[in-house]
C-alpha cells in the first residue's frame, strides 16, 4: 500500500507557527494521547474519539480522519515560507506516537518533498513506535516534565519510567533531540525540580538544549466546552522573575537553556 493511503486522525492544522521547531512551520495536531496532564491546553486532543465541543457558543466537531495524500496539499501550500525561513512541518498532539504508522508515513511524505521534519512528544510509547519514525525525522522535541515518578503520575496519569528510558535511546540516534519542560506551579516550579531535569538532560549524549515553557491557562475554556473540570483553575502562571531564576538554575547543567520553545 502506498504511504499516501495511510489514514490517521487529526484535530487541527496550524500554519505559520514559529515556536515548534526552526523557521516558519505547519503543525499537524494528532488526536489521542496516553496521558492526561492536568494543565493540558488541548484537552480535545486527549481522546482518540471524534467529539463535540462548544467553542464561542457554537457546537463544533473535533477530529477528522485524513489520508497522507489529503494532508500534503495543505502542508505544501507554504513550502516557499519553509525554504526561506529554514522551517518545515511539526507533528504534535495529543501524542503522535499513538498513531505511529500514520506519523511515519506523513513524515516520509514530507521528506520526499525535502521538508524539515519535527515532532513534539513525551516518548511515552513502546520504543518500536519511535524507531518507525526516526528515519524520516530531523528534530525530536521531547517533554520531560518531572524526575519523580509518583508526582509525575499524580499530575499526568502516567509514571515517567518509559519516558526516561526512551530519552536515552533517542539520544543515541542520529536525530536532534531537544528537551522541553512545561513549568507548572505546584508541580515542578522549584529549583530542585528544574535542576534535576536539566541535570538528567545533560547526561543524554548529543543533547545541547533545555527549554522551559511557562505554564498558561489559554486552553481553560475548552474544558467547559467539553463538559470537563479544569483542576488547576486556581493556579497562576509563574511570574517572569521566577522563570528567569529557574532558567539560571537550569543553566547550571551546562546546556543552552531558554524560556519558551
Amino acid at each position: 500500500m502506498s504511504i499516501y493511503n495511510t489514514k490517521g486522525r487529526i484535530f487541527n492544522i496550524q500554519r505559520f507557527s514559529i515556536h515548534d521547531g526552526p523557521g516558519i512551520r505547519t503543525i499537524v495536531f494528532f488526536k489521542g494521547c496516553f496521558m492526561r496532564c492536568a494543565w493540558c491546553c488541548n484537552p480535545e486532543s486527549q481522546s482518540y474519539d471524534i467529539q463535540h465541543m462548544v467553542e464561542n457558543g457554537k457546537d463544533k466537531m473535533v477530529g477528522r480522519d485524513v489520508t497522507v495524500e489529503e494532508l500534503m496539499p495543505e502542508i505544501l501550500a507554504d513550502v516557499n515560507y519553509y525554504r526561506r525561513s529554514g522551517g518545515g512541518v511539526t507533528l504534535s498532539g495529543g501524542e503522535i506516537l499513538g498513531q505511529p504508522d500514520f506519523a511515519r508515513d506523513l513524515l516520509r511524505a514530507c521528506k520526499e518533498y525535502g521538508l524539515h521534519t519535527a515532532v513534539e512528544s513525551t516518548a511515552n510509547a513502546p520504543v518500536e513506535s519511535i524507531v518507525k519514525i526516526l528515519p524520516y525525522l530531523d528534530l525530536f522535541l521531547m517533554d520531560i516534565k518531572h524526575m519523580d515518578s509518583e508526582k509525575h503520575k499524580e499530575y499526568t496519569g502516567a509514571d515517567n519510567h518509559l519516558i526516561l528510558e526512551n530519552a536515552r535511546k533517542l539520544a543515541e540516534s542520529d536525530v536532534e533531540l531537544i528537551i522541553r519542560t512545561p513549568v507548572v506551579p505546584t508541580f515542578n516550579d522549584t529549583a530542585e525540580e528544574i535542576r534535576a531535569i536539566s541535570k538528567f538532560a545533560a547526561t543524554l549524549p548529543g543533547v545541547r538544549e533545555h527549554h522551559l515553557l511557562p505554564y498558561h491557562r489559554l486552553g481553560q475554556d475548552k474544558y467547559a466546552g467539553l463538559g470537563r473540570n479544569y483542576s488547576l483553575k486556581e493556579i497562576l502562571p509563574p511570574p517572569q522573575e521566577k522563570m528567569e531564576y529557574l532558567l539560571s538554575v537550569a543553566e547550571e547543567s551546562g546546556l543552552r537553556c531558554q524560556i519558551g520553545g
